[in-house]
């Protein structure tokens, strides 16, 4: 094949690099910005003009014949070497500029995140943001994000991690249903209170407490509690305790608003939920990635923006 035909498919080449990063077409498609169809259309054309099949399609996944693998492992390195040029020569440029693909936790980003991302916006003007909501733990780079903001205890060794802030959780109810069956005083008084909670692991309505200042198995507590509502997601649960339906547990960036506002009240000062939600939000990158500016910028948002956490009042 002369040259010229060569040259031709380069973008061919770079695609099948993505494919074999990104594992499968539809995640690949998603990192191009392209549709799953027209990836499948250069994959074909090049083992057209190769003469042998280079990737073994199924229904969820493909996998490289040793020709595709040869193919990707002898050009990989051109391709990052180029990409990381390119990426050096933007970065002389006075702008920002770029895509940013970030994942988030549902309450999360809902409520703290997507209210602050204007501030963000009129900053890099540049910069576009694509934000996926999902409290599902997704493979960063196998998905094609470049980050993701986990709320979690720890992060895997794989990435690069920042802690954006620490969390905690509470005990929540309205004023009204308070009036109505009492203020417990102790984690046991629970038990006879209608309670929503998050249904971890499956069907679970156990909460711990520690007596505060006390970190130690033994001064837990732990109660079985019961309720019209177990929820999966911490905004549906704050909202159904602002129905006046029971005692939440919501970790403190969902019980926020509705604590300063005066529409919930704190329970239990003299205990500390444990086990229920992490105590850590993160900001978490794949390992050996060139991070592009508007990527840097946007942790360093993040890490400037919720460097408090979240006071309740």
């Amino acid at each position: 094949m002369d040259t010229q035909k060569v040259e031709a498919l380069w973008t061919h080449l770079h695609w099948l690099n993505v494919l074999a990063a990104q594992g499968t077409f539809t995640a690949a498609a998603a990192r191009l910005g392209v549709s799953k169809a027209a990836v499948s259309q250069r994959i074909a054309e090049l083992e057209r003009a190769a003469g042998v099949v280079l990737v073994q399609r199924t229904t969820r996944s493909v996998r490289f014949t040793e020709a595709g693998r040869q193919l990707v492992d002898d050009t990989r390195q051109d391709f990052e070497r180029i990409a990381a040029s390119f990426a050096s020569v933007r970065e002389m440029a006075d702008v920002v500029r770029g895509t940013v693909r970030v994942t988030a936790p549902v309450a999360f980003a809902r409520q703290q995140l997507v209210p602050r991302l204007a501030e963000f916006a009129r900053a890099y003007p540049e910069v576009r943001v694509q934000l996926e909501l999902s409290d599902r733990l997704s493979s960063i780079a196998s998905e094609g994000f470049d980050l993701a903001i986990r709320h979690s205890a720890h992060v895997p060794d794989t990435h690069v991690a920042w802690k954006l802030c620490d969390t905690r959780s509470v005990i929540v109810a309205t004023h009204a249903y308070l009036k109505q069956r009492g203020v417990p005083r102790t984690p046991a008084e629970l038990a006879a209170h209608d309670c929503l909670y998050y249904p971890r692991p499956v069907g679970s309505g156990v909460w711990s407490f520690e007596k505060a200042g006390r970190r130690t198995e033994r001064s837990r507590v732990n109660v079985t509690v019961n309720g019209p509502l177990s929820a999966n997601n911490s905004e549906a649960l704050r909202d159904a305790a602002l129905e006046d339906l029971g005692i939440a547990l919501l970790p403190d960036f969902t019980a926020q608003a509705a604590l300063r506002a005066g529409k919930l009240a704190v329970l239990l000062d003299a205990w500390r939920p444990v086990g229920a939600f992490a105590p850590h939000l993160h900001v978490v990158r794949p390992h050996g990635v060139q991070v592009a500016r508007a990527v840097k910028s946007f942790i360093d948002f993040l890490r400037q923006t919720f460097k408090d956490g979240f006071p309740l009042d």
